[in-house]
């Protein structure tokens, strides 16, 4: 007897091949036949008639790592259909905490995480697993180990290239997060500390993922002007490490270059071609969302948290950082004030802060847009998030149905009902993967559910080297989604991100319904997945 049949599903599995009807067969957390099973008997039967059958998606960049632990219903992801999030990205995962960074700031944790866990207990992947698996989480996690806390752990905040008793001990750290299952290493090469690493300085620690068969997944150096050359640096760390590269968020944000994704993907095309294995992920909406910090000069930066704001709070460097604004983000860019918009204020800024530009903000305290950028900063301790309109349709879309592009939504798993339902966050956390299906495939036609399907479960399970996920095939790991091709969409907009999408109202992870008749029903079955 099976567990769970399924029946009379339309079943994309997750190749690209044409869809056809059948029935999926679940037993013991995994599928055990799909097909035509005849009148085999089950504890319980599904009449999907109506519904697609897919693998269940994997978010190829989340920023879950402790949104999850602060609610482990993960509601925002497992509703779009997502049963697998990869994790640890733009070099900020929560761990190793050691050395200099034995602790998560709190700045960190509202900027990049959105959520904030007090009582941190782990060092490690392997401790940070164990408290996951503990506790419990609706969907599974593939955790990277992030390159900016390594360095921190390392070196703390300065801008330096590291010693060679440095070096070595960075890759002590990345080898041991390796051998305790880590896919790979991410940076945040616009982030701070990664942003004060050389090209040199990655290669070396791509080097020791790349011994354990890891990927290398970089944020890139995408400053004002360097679109081209970010790719080029990421081929190339590709290339002189002998790493596999994907490129996280992959967008031109500098309208000086808007319209030439052509010219960017070209970049990622020929290396592919001279062997260079480089693949990205994008996101469906033409705003990206970050902590505001990361515009500012390099310098600024350096130290962390304090040293930067007692810069901020010291009137002649003030002066000097408000005149290199204009040199550096902000040069000659049209988008830039009345496009910016608080997210979130963080634990230290003013609550009506959110949903208002910098602009605005400039407007009602009668100071230059660019003085009320650093006011925020400076108050907020760091701790503000925002979100930028600083892309276009045209490029997206290019990025999109680009061959070697996959999706991830730069989101966290949160709930409407949970504790971070206060915060305006943006619309891709709730919306990513219905708004390809429902906006890109069904209404615009931009690429068939097919090839959707692929680029949301199949090649990222490849990619990682998930050997029994990803595809809807006997042996593999009962991760499935169903949804209703004529009514899937998302809702969540800029103005009220917390709402769920319509048209997907079941979603099994490793054999056990999360959601089921569109309600999730408090099961919490994920794992932390670890590489091959």
């Amino acid at each position: 007897m099976f567990d769970i049949l399924i029946r009379q599903a339309v079943i994309v599995d997750g190749n690209g091949r044409p869809a056809f009807r059948g029935d999926v067969a679940v037993r013991a957390g995994r599928i055990e036949a799909v097909g035509d099973v005849g009148e085999a008997p089950a504890a319980q039967t599904l009449d999907a008639r109506g519904l697609h059958l897919a693998p269940g998606f994997i978010d190829m960049h989340s920023h879950s790592d402790l949104s999850l632990m602060q609610d482990p219903r993960g509601q925002s992801k497992v509703r779009q259909g997502v049963t697998t999030e990869l994790i640890g990205q733009c070099g900020l995962s929560p761990f190793p905490l050691a050395g200099y960074y034995p602790t998560i700031p709190r700045s960190t944790m509202e900027g990049a995480y959105t959520a904030v866990v007090e009582d941190v207990d782990w060092h490690d992947l392997a401790g940070y697993a164990a408290r996951l698996e503990r506790q419990g989480i609706a969907l599974n996690v593939a955790p990277l180990v992030g390159h900016g806390v390594v360095r921190a752990a390392v070196m703390g905040y300065e801008n330096r290239a590291p010693t060679a008793e440095e070096l070595e001990r960075m890759r002590w750290l990345v080898a041991e997060a390796m051998e305790q299952g880590a896919f790979g290493l991410s940076t945040g090469l616009t982030l701070s500390p990664g942003c004060f690493a050389g090209t040199d300085e990655v290669v070396e620690l791509a080097k020791t993922a790349a011994a354990y068969g890891g990927l290398y997944d970089t944020h890139g150096r995408f400053w004002a002007g360097w679109h081209f050359k970010g790719a080029e640096e990421a081929v190339e760390i590709g290339r002189r490490a002998g790493i596999r590269v994907h490129i996280s968020h992959l967008a031109i944000i500098d309208p000086r270059h808007w319209g030439e994704a052509a010219e960017l993907a070209g970049i990622l095309e020929r290396a592919c071609a001279a062997g260079v294995d480089v693949t990205y992920d994008v996101y469906p909406y033409v705003a990206a969302g970050s902590a505001l910090s990361q515009f500012l000069p390099g310098w600024v930066q350096e130290g962390g948290t304090e040293a930067m704001l007692a810069r901020l709070r010291h009137p002649p460097t003030r002066t000097r950082i408000l005149a290199e604004l204009d040199q550096g983000w902000f040069q000659g860019l049209p988008w830039t004030w009345d496009k910016i918009i608080i997210a979130s204020p963080g634990s230290k800024g003013d609550p009506a802060w959110a949903g208002r530009s910098i602009q605005e903000l400039s407007d009602a305290w009668g100071v230059e847009p660019k003085g009320a950028f650093l006011r925020l900063i400076d108050e907020t301790e760091d701790g503000l998030s925002a979100v930028m309109f600083n892309r276009t349709e045209e490029d997206m879309q290019f990025f999109l149905r680009h061959p070697l592009g996959m999706v991830g939504s730069d989101g966290c798993a949160v709930s409407a009902d949970g504790p971070l339902s206060h915060v305006k966050v943006h619309p891709r956390y709730y919306g990513a993967f219905p708004r390809v299906l429902g906006r890109y495939v069904r209404e615009m036609g931009l690429m068939s559910v097919e090839e959707a399907v692929a680029k949301m479960s199949g090649r990222p399970a490849e990619r990682l080297g998930l050997s029994d996920r990803g595809l809807v095939r006997p042996g593999y790991a009962a991760d499935l989604v169903l949804f209703d091709m004529e009514t899937v969409r998302d809702r969540a907009t800029f103005e009220q991100p917390h709402q769920y999408p319509e048209g997907i109202p079941y979603v099994m992870v490793n054999g056990q319904w999360v959601i089921y008749a569109g309600e999730h029903t408090g099961a919490l079955p994920g794992r932390v997945l670890r590489r091959d």
